[in-house]
């Protein structure tokens, strides 16, 4: 015969389960907000540590910056009797290789064991040696045909299709007209300020990949910008002087290379008669300059590009960016 627990026996033992229950409940809740607790405390220390790498790293390419701004200032100084001229053995032309620079940063020399390992570099590069998409306008917003027929022979050396010059100066065209207002049907592209936001003008990606070393969107401001004959390439240099073919454009880079030009009129003088190397298209020195600098801070990367123009010996920054990665190595 079957025993029934004892309603005092049962009731005992329910509130011994819920007791129970109510423990894992509260031991639960207690574990899930000290979790929480250190993931927020975890997440602060990260953000702090973040923010005080990106400050760091600002802070040193900002002196990079300062850095190339004396080069090219004391690059500036011209000897007596003769004009400026920028070629690449000059000490701006030398790129600075990746560094580390933790060792400076330490107050104690000999305290570095805890200093994170900082590392940059940088180089500064001519602006000059590129083709300014910007002469293809003139100021009054009306397209040069004689300078489309430079962009046209540029694409040809680059194997793109000479569609993309015109498609190009169409672009810049519409980007600087003042839409009307009976005309809103089709409203003008944003005008760009740098090549690879040739897009938006729809340049396609390969023609625009190479394109990119070669062409450059400089102020327009000051007339059409020459090209300098002691940094372009064999490619701009083609373009830009009617009737040079490739073969003598890279005996030009050959010939500047031993010597650099001294004046234009060197220039003339190698590419013989029948071709006119004109001043307007063709110099000797530069004034504007790519100052790029990259700092490698643990395994976060900062890297600023900058603009600077420069005339006689006052060298101002006209645009800055700065691109943040993260190093997989």
């Amino acid at each position: 015969m079957l025993m029934r627990a004892s309603p005092l026996r049962y009731r005992h033992q329910r509130q011994h389960g819920a007791a129970l229950l109510m423990a894992l409940i509260v031991v639960t809740l207690v574990t899930t907000l000290a979790a929480s607790m250190v993931w927020q405390q975890w997440r602060s220390v990260q953000v702090e540590m973040a923010e005080r790498s990106r400050a760091q790293s600002a802070w040193i390419l900002a002196g990079a910056l300062e850095w190339a701004r004396i080069i090219l200032r004391e690059d500036a100084r011209t000897v007596a009797g003769s004009g400026p001229v920028d070629h690449l053995g000059e000490p701006w032309a030398v790129p600075l290789a990746e560094a580390r620079i933790s060792t400076f940063l330490a107050l104690n020399p000999d305290d570095t064991d805890d200093a994170p390992d900082t590392f940059f570099s940088g180089d500064i590069t001519d602006a000059q040696a590129r083709y300014n998409l910007r002469n293809l306008i003139d100021a009054a917003g009306n397209p040069v045909e004689a300078e489309l027929q430079v962009l046209q022979r540029l694409c040809t050396n680059l194997d793109v299709s000479p569609a993309v010059a015109t498609r190009i100066l169409e672009g810049l065209r519409d980007a600087r007209r003042q839409p009307s207002g009976r005309d809103n049907a089709k409203s003008p592209p944003l005008n760009p300020q740098r090549v690879d936001q040739l897009s938006w003008l729809g340049v396609d990606p390969e023609s625009l990949k190479r394109l990119q070393p070669h062409v450059a969107l400089l102020p327009d401001n000051t007339g059409p910008t020459p090209v300098n004959a002691n940094t372009a390439s064999r490619e701009v240099l083609a373009a830009v002087i009617p009737r040079l073919d490739l073969g003598t454009a890279a005996r030009l880079v050959q010939i500047r290379d031993r010597a650099p030009f001294k004046q234009v009129e060197d220039v003339q003088t190698q590419v013989g008669q029948g071709i006119t190397v004109s001043t307007a298209r063709i110099s000797v020195s530069s004034n504007y300059f790519y100052v790029r600098g990259r700092v490698r801070l643990v395994n976060q990367v900062l890297e600023q590009r900058s603009l600077v123009r420069r005339v006689g010996r006052d060298v101002t920054p006209l645009t800055r960016e700065w691109a943040n990665t993260t190093d997989p190595g």
